[in-house]
């Protein structure tokens, strides 16, 4: 019996060759972030049993457990889903296409450059009633601009005769530094009120989500986790080397453009409504490479609901285990990452 399970499309044009051991696995996190996703919109200030949860789901339930579910906890944790999906996927492209496993949003600057862009966006169109002049639905573009500058800044300062792990990850770095300063020079020059907002929002919370900005990120990472889950092969080969993949009749540098306009779109969007949240991408791939193996056919989907996992419980907990006070998911994520990425540094010297 063979391990792995053919897959095509589009009368063949298509086609992805799937580990079946990998499936069971994904279709195993897959249950998992439901569970949390049900628990964790039964938690909180005002406990819900979660089959009252499930009743809540299909039209059931008392007005308040309604009004409590559907109205304050269940935009944040789709928003938490999202965002950590995003940046999971966005970190293990980034990872694969450049062939360094320190590779991640936050770490070469992605997300810092999208963090000042949503700053000066809230900065500049914003009144004395803390109320935006221009609709929302402009942030992820604003967000995706300053991803965008960063990602292909990096990119071109780091080439010489081509792209090497450490230069782009140095490179990363710095300009990460640089945009943290642009952040905190609109935060001091700023109002003071917009100051604490963007603290909070630099750091990475959803506790402000909404139905409405559901309704704009949903639809944006749906289409890019699908574009990604469809370039997985592009990815595998670029993993190859360049030499190879050359040999292979890819364009490397095109490719390569592509992959990395993908991953700025999708940091775009989740820094643009769930704020900094770090190191997810820097930890979900990798995860997800222990449990179903480099193939980013199985890795990129394996990483989506090991992101979207991780941030949910970072909320959850934020928002349950200090009540009354509410503490920015980002916290936790960092905690969790920074001694990983220091370890990830000692193990590969």
């Amino acid at each position: 019996m063979s391990k792995y399970y053919s897959f095509r499309i589009l009368a063949d044009k298509i086609s992805f060759l799937i580990d079946k051991k990998a499936m069971i696995k994904i279709g195993f996190l897959a249950l998992l972030t439901l569970l949390i996703f049900i628990i964790s919109a039964g938690l909180g200030g005002m406990p819900i049993n979660p089959l009252h949860v499930l009743q809540v789901f299909f039209g059931g339930g008392e007005d308040m457990e309604r009004l409590v579910v559907m109205q304050f906890r269940l935009p944040r944790i789709m928003v938490s889903i999202f965002a950590g999906m995003a940046l999971a996927v966005a970190g293990g492209i980034l990872q694969g296409m450049v062939r360094n496993p320190l590779a991640s949003p936050d770490i070469i600057g992605i997300t810092a450059g999208a963090g000042a862009a949503v700053v000066a966006f809230l900065f500049l169109f914003s009144d004395h009633n803390h109320s935006l002049t221009v609709s929302i639905k402009w942030m992820p573009a604003a967000a995706f601009i300053g991803a965008a500058i960063v990602g292909f800044s990096v990119y071109f300062l780091s080439w010489r005769n081509g792209v090497t792990p450490v230069r782009l990850v140095l490179v990363g770095i710095g300009i990460a530094a640089l945009m943290q300063a642009c952040t905190t020079l609109l935060m001091v020059t700023g109002p003071i009120y917009r100051a604490a907002e963007a603290n909070i929002w630099i750091t990475g919370s959803v506790s402000g989500s909404s139905w409405e900005k559901v309704q704009i990120l949903a639809p944006w990472t749906i289409i890019l986790l699908i574009i990604a889950f469809l370039s997985t092969r592009t990815i595998n080969v670029q993993e190859l080397g360049d030499e190879v993949a050359i040999g292979l009749g890819s364009s490397v540098e095109r490719q390569r453009f592509f992959l990395l306009l993908i991953s700025t779109c999708l940091v775009g969007g989740a820094v643009a409504f769930a704020g900094g949240i770090g190191f997810v991408g820097l930890m979900a791939p990798h995860m997800a490479r222990r449990l179903v193996g480099s193939s980013f056919d199985a890795l990129l989907p394996t990483s989506a609901f090991i992101g979207a996992v991780l941030v949910m419980l970072a909320d959850l907990i934020g928002r349950t285990a200090f009540g009354p006070l509410e503490v920015p998911a980002g916290v936790f994520t960092a905690a969790i990452g920074a001694p990983y990425f220091i370890y990830l540094l000692v193990k590969t010297k």
